[in-house]
């Protein structure tokens, strides 16, 4: 798909340099042995429309025979999807689902009512004489209505994901409607997420279509608003204001975003719902570990698991 022409590029004057709401550094967390940058939630912000949840994974590159162990754990509320650059994930969940996630694909996994799922690095590739990984993990809340439906996973490769492109920009979109363009994943409100590469001195504009929008940068040094911004940092936009984005080198950022929900989301560990009550039934449900009659199942052929953390 071509860009379109017609969408020129704004730059800001006077106070438009307040397009920024909020800029987010991200903290290191690790994960026993592999770090991640956590982007969301943050004491500045919960959510950016109904992204609860953002995680950067590495880069990091893993010695033979080494790569990652995230053992079966559950979620309840909210829909997943892990967005690799670089490097492959081997998924499991508890409906049976085995699939290879490798970059620019989409594997979207909706928790609903209650699913289990592991992250591993599958043997072929831990023996390779190196594994590198880079990618991003994002959790979405659910709206109300469909906090309890029944769990599901899409998987759509590469070539599924519309690409609008120009000589020096192209846009990748994962999920939700943007820039005229839908992702074939089928989402619950209003949204959109997207990879988006700029070469040096390249401009995007991003209008205000959704309500709200943020833009994380991978890499590269941009300009938005009359400011530059290098390294892993969140921008959140304020809403209902014309963006323009020009690159001063080569960048790859990820813009998200959509509609707020219909009311607030509590989080405890994997767990997202609009009641605190239904946390404390996914918490019980998960500490008696009740693997055949209760609401959370293993993955076939896994037998470990995450045990429910004692913090409050």
């Amino acid at each position: 798909m071509s860009w379109n022409p017609a969408s020129e590029s704004k730059y800001p004057k006077g106070n438009e340099v307040d397009l920024i709401e909020t800029l987010i550094i991200p903290r290191a967390r690790d994960l026993g042995g592999f770090e991640v940058r956590r982007v969301l939630p943050t004491l500045q912000r919960k959510m950016v429309g109904p992204f609860i949840f953002f995680d950067q994974m590495g880069p990091v590159e893993f010695l033979t025979d080494q790569g990652i162990d995230v053992r079966p754990h559950p979620h309840i509320g909210l829909a997943t999807v892990t967005y690799l650059f670089a490097g492959e994930i081997f998924h499991r969940d508890s409906l049976g689902t085995r699939q290879r996630i490798r970059p620019g694909e989409v594997n979207w996994m909706t928790a609903g009512k209650g699913i289990t799922h592991s992250g591993r690095t599958a043997p072929d590739v831990r023996s390779a004489p190196s594994s590198p990984l880079f990618g991003i993990q994002t959790w979405l809340a659910l709206p109300e209505k469909y906090e309890e439906i029944e769990p599901d996973f899409e998987h759509h490769g590469e070539d599924a994901l519309p690409v609008i492109e120009d000589k020096d920009k192209k846009v990748r979109l994962i999920l939700g409607n943007l820039y005229g363009e839908c992702a074939p994943v089928k989402t619950y409100s209003d949204l959109f997420y997207a990879d988006v590469e700029l070469q040096a001195g390249a401009h995007l504009p991003l209008d205000a279509e959704h309500e709200e929008r943020g833009l994380y940068l991978v890499e590269g040094d941009i300009e938005i608003a009359g400011r530059r911004f290098t390294g892993n940092q969140m921008m959140i936009f304020r809403p209902g204001d014309a963006i323009s984005i020009r690159a001063h080198q080569p960048s790859r950022f990820l813009l998200l975003g959509g509609e707020t929900l219909n009311g607030p989301r509590y989080i405890w560990w994997n767990f997202v719902s609009s009641s605190k009550e239904r946390l404390e039934e996914a918490k019980e449900a998960w500490r008696t570990s009740d693997w055949q009659s209760g609401p959370f199942l293993l993955p076939p052929d896994e037998h470990e698991f995450i045990p429910l953390p004692d913090y409050k």
